[in-house]
Order: structure tokens, then C-alpha cells, then sequence
């Protein structure tokens, strides 16, 4: 069985500083134990990403794959919010704008992240208690 057929998997850019603090926020409140993440830049990584045709210009975007579906951008961000429960899939409601308008919007804070929130010379790296959430 593949990994992505037992966990959601969210790919992310491992540099981008604000990538890393959602990966944190998803981490902390994953309660079900739903998801792995990895950086996109990770030989690991680039292993599963070779079982599906993806076009290299998302490959700075945030990925979620489950099963045999790839999500982009913020259709990707909405689905994580969904299956993170409580609160955060009251966002999933979202869906209903077009996506081109949602995907604008993420294209606008993506263009800035690095001039906003900075970025890392180096892809992260979990902590001891985060290793088993990354794959």
C-alpha cells in the first residue's frame, strides 16, 4: 500500500518561511493523525510525486495528494482545512467562490511570501517529536 493511500500528503516549499508555519499549524492540530508533509524539494518526496503527472510550475505551490487526486493551491488549503475538523473546516465553505478567484488570491500572497515572511537558506527539518508526521 502507498503511502498516500493511508495519509493525506501535504507538499510544500521548504524554504518559504510562512510554508513552514502552516506545516507547524497543520501539524499541531492534525488530532487524527490524517497527514504526512514533506518539502517539495525532498528526494522522498520526489519519489511519490513521480506516480502522477504534475505540472512543474505548481512545484512552489502547496500540494495535497490523497489517493490518486492532486489539489493545488487553494483548493489544496481548503481540503486540508476540511479534514483538520473543528473550526477550520468551516473555511471548506470557500469552495463556492470560482476557483480562479481563490487561486488569485493564493497567486498574490505566494508572489509575496518570500518579501513578507522571509525564507530559509536550507529546506526545515522536524524536530524529534514532529519525525513521525514527515515522511
Amino acid at each position: 500500500m502507498r503511502i498516500q493511500d493511508k495519509y493525506s500528503i501535504v507538499l510544500f516549499d521548504g524554504v518559504c518561511n510562512l510554508c513552514n508555519n502552516a506545516i507547524d499549524f497543520i501539524i499541531r492540530n492534525d488530532k487524527n493523525d490524517n497527514f504526512k508533509v514533506g518539502a517539495l524539494q525532498d528526494e522522498a518526496v520526489k519519489k511519490i510525486l513521480s506516480d502522477y503527472t504534475i505540472d512543474e510550475e505548481y512545484l512552489d505551490s502547496l500540494v495535497l495528494i490523497q489517493g490518486d487526486e492532486v489539489y493545488y493551491k487553494s483548493t489544496a488549503a481548503l481540503k486540508i482545512g476540511k479534514e483538520l475538523g473543528g473550526f477550520w473546516k468551516l473555511f471548506y465553505v470557500g469552495m463556492i467562490l470560482p476557483r480562479s478567484l481563490r487561486d488569485s488570491i493564493y497567486d498574490w500572497v505566494a508572489k509575496n511570501r518570500y518579501k513578507w515572511y522571509g525564507k530559509k537558506e536550507t529546506c526545515r527539518l522536524p524536530t524529534a517529536e514532529e519525525k513521525a508526521k514527515f515522511l
